[in-house]
């Protein structure tokens, strides 16, 4: 039987929990994920979990912080003047923002905390700091 490498197009339907059970992303009633590995489209820890299964394989995988997302990082935490935001909008703890570099390219941010004056920013991703869980079904090599 067929075995996924390390550089493969592959066709897979996942369910990612975290450490509670919440689920956080599945593609379970939508298409499966296609992806080529080895490009770093992937989190090292997804992609190391699909190496090496068969066309059918159902598996479960626990990745590590430091395979998925990294540590939540304090220097992405900023403190931004209330006025320096747009006008129309009253932030909220958990708000999603969208930044924009001077070169036009965009980054996500969250709300953090909101204070009379200021409010602090959080540019690490959502799924920082934790460790994850994907159940994954291999459904095409390609």
């Amino acid at each position: 039987m067929t075995k996924v490498k390390a550089t493969d197009t592959v066709r897979v339907h996942y369910t990612g929990k975290l450490d509670d059970g919440q689920v956080f992303d599945s593609s379970v009633d939508r298409e499966p994920l296609e992806v080529q590995l080895g490009q770093g489209s992937l989190i090292p820890g997804f992609e190391k979990g699909l190496v090496d299964m068969e066309v059918n394989e159902k598996k479960t995988i626990t990745i590590p912080k430091e395979d998925a997302y990294g540590e939540v990082r304090e220097e992405l935490f900023h403190q931004v003047k209330r006025e320096e935001l747009p006008s129309d909008i009253t932030p909220e703890v958990g708000m999603g923002l969208v930044a924009r570099n001077p070169d036009g390219t965009e980054y996500q941010l969250r709300v953090a905390q909101v204070a009379d004056d200021h409010v602090v920013l959080d540019g690490n991703h959502p799924l920082a700091g934790q460790d994850l869980t994907f159940d994954l079904e291999l459904l095409e090599i390609k």
